[in-house]
C-alpha cells in the first residue's frame, strides 16, 4: 500500500519580493513629495528675497453735489417742464404747482389790504364837511349868547351901581355871562378838533393797519413764488420722483439736480499723505474712459477711528488712520459720471 506524502511547506520568497519592491516605491514617492516641496519654498524664498513689492491699488470713485429741488407751496403738480436725464442751465424752470387754497387765500389777503387802505383814507381826509359846518354853526351860536349874556351883565351891573337892582340880580346876570363864555369855549374847541379830524395816534393806528394787510398780501405772494420752481444751477436732472397730479407738501423734495461740479474721491492711510496736501495735483486714471487726468486737491478730512488700518502687531507696524482726500480735475473731462471708478497714479 502505497503511502501519501505531503509536501513540506516552502518559504513565500515572491510574496516578501512583492513587499519590497512596494517599501521602494514608497520612497521613491515619499522622496519625490519633499524634493518638490522643497523647491517651491526654495522658489517662495527667492521670489520674497529677489522680487520688489509694488505699491499698493489706491482707488477711489468720481462723485458730484446733488441738489433736492423743494419748495414752501403745498399744493398739486401741475406740469413737469423737464425730465430725467435732461441738462438744465440756471433759472430754467422745472415744474409748476398748482394750489387752490393758496389762490383763496391770496384774494383774502387783497381784499384785506384793500379795506384797511379804505379806511386809512378815510382817516386822512379827516372829518366831513358836514360836521365842521354844524361845529361851526354851533361855535357862532356860543358866540351870539355870550355877547347878549355880556351887555345883560353890563346893564345890570350900572343898575346896580344906580340902586335900582339887588345884588342878586347882579350876580344872577354875571353867572349866566359866564356859563355863556364857556359855552362859546366848549363850542370853539368842537369847531377846532373838527377841522382838525383824526388825531396823529389813530392815523399811525389806521396806516399800521395797511402795512399789516401789506404783509400778509407778500407773505402769499411769497408762498406763490414757489408755484414755479427754477433750476438753482447747471446740471442734469437725475430723479424725478412724484408724478403729475399728485400732492406734494411743504418742503417734500420733487426732483434731484445733479450739478456739474464732478470731483474724485479716496480713502487713504495717512501714510500716502506725505505726498497729498491741499492744494497740490495728482495723476488720476479712468478706466471707464481710459483716460488719464490731473486733478488739484481740495479737501482732506479724517475718517475716525472707525475706519483706521490695524496692523499685526508681531510685525512690528502700526495702526494707520485712513483720511478722505476730495480732488477737482483742473479740465472738464468729458463724460465723466458719478460713480466711475478712478486710480490714483502714484
Amino acid at each position: 500500500m502505497a503511502t501519501i506524502q505531503t509536501p513540506q511547506t516552502q518559504p513565500d520568497f515572491q510574496s516578501q519580493a512583492d513587499k519590497d519592491a512596494v517599501s521602494a516605491k514608497d520612497r521613491t514617492l515619499i522622496l519625490t513629495i519633499v524634493i518638490v516641496l522643497l523647491v517651491i519654498a526654495g522658489l517662495a524664498i527667492f521670489g520674497f528675497l529677489a522680487i520688489k513689492q509694488g505699491p499698493d491699488t489706491i482707488q477711489g470713485q468720481a462723485d458730484a453735489t446733488e441738489v433736492r429741488i423743494s419748495g414752501k407751496l403745498p399744493g398739486r403738480v401741475a406740469e413737469f417742464y423737464v425730465e430725467e436725464g435732461a441738462h438744465v442751465k440756471t433759472g430754467d424752470t422745472l415744474v409748476k404747482i398748482h394750489s387752490s387754497l393758496v389762490d383763496a387765500r391770496l384774494a383774502q389777503a387783497q381784499a384785506m389790504e384793500e379795506a384797511a387802505a379804505a379806511t386809512n383814507a378815510r382817516v386822512d381826509a379827516g372829518t366831513r364837511s358836514q360836521i365842521i359846518n354844524s361845529a361851526m354853526e354851533v361855535w357862532k351860536q356860543a358866540q351870539a349868547a355870550s355877547g347878549i349874556a355880556q351887555k345883560t351883565y353890563q346893564r345890570m351891573q350900572n343898575l346896580f351901581e344906580k340902586g335900582v337892582v339887588s345884588e342878586q340880580k347882579r350876580d344872577e346876570a354875571k353867572a349866566a355871562y359866564q356859563a355863556a363864555t364857556a359855552g362859546e369855549a366848549a363850542a370853539k374847541s368842537q369847531y377846532d378838533l373838527a377841522r382838525a379830524g383824526a388825531q396823529k395816534e389813530e392815523k399811525m393806528a389806521s396806516q399800521a393797519m395797511v402795512n399789516v394787510a401789506k404783509g400778509s398780501v407778500k407773505e402769499v405772494e411769497a408762498i406763490l413764488e414757489d408755484q414755479y420752481l427754477v433750476a438753482p444751477c447747471d446740471g442734469e436732472i437725475t430723479d424725478v420722483y412724484p408724478n403729475v397730479s399728485e400732492l406734494v407738501a411743504t418742503g417734500a423734495p420733487i426732483m434731484t439736480l445733479q450739478k456739474d461740479d464732478h470731483w474724485v474721491v479716496f480713502n487713504v492711510r495717512e501714510t500716502v499723505l506725505k505726498d497729498i496736501k491741499l492744494g497740490t495735483e495728482i495723476k488720476v486714471y479712468i478706466p471707464a474712459l481710459d483716460i488719464h487726468a490731473t486733478a488739484k486737491v481740495f479737501y482732506i478730512r479724517d475718517l475716525g477711528t472707525y475706519a483706521n488700518w490695524q496692523a499685526t502687531k508681531s510685525t512690528g507696524d502700526f495702526d494707520a488712520r485712513t483720511f478722505q482726500v476730495k480732488a477737482r480735475p483742473t479740465k472738464k473731462v468729458d463724460n465723466l459720471r458719478p460713480g466711475m471708478s478712478v486710480i490714483l497714479e502714484q
